[in-house]
């Protein structure tokens, strides 16, 4: 579901992957079965757009991991973590300037 506010529309996508008994060339993929001994990742995608006409995207994190490994709460940790400073992207009090963005003149008097 995405999230909307004032600095842009933040989109997170969590999926299940699971191996089948088709090729990748089969043509009826419909009616494949998934393979129970094999493993399942977990992918996880955040994305963050700007608020334009045609939207940009601001940032992005994704990342696949088995769900089995010994590690998942680390890596679930991480994902969140990453996931919330991807959707902070382009609020206020995070941009900062760079050299040339502004320019200013002295006027004659």
């Amino acid at each position: 579901v995405p999230q909307e506010d004032s600095s842009g529309t933040f989109v997170q996508l969590r999926v299940s992957l699971v191996q089948t008994s088709c090729s990748k060339r089969a043509q009826r993929r419909h009616n494949c079965r998934p393979l129970e001994s094999r493993r399942k990742p977990v992918c996880l995608a955040c994305y963050k757009f700007d608020r334009g006409d045609i939207p940009k995207v601001l940032d992005k994190y994704h990342n696949c991991g088995p769900s089995h490994h010994l590690a998942a709460k680390e890596i679930k940790h991480r994902d969140e973590a990453e996931c919330r400073a991807v959707e902070e992207a382009g609020k206020a009090g995070d941009g900062f300037y760079l050299p040339g963005m502004f320019a200013f003149s002295k006027g004659l008097p």
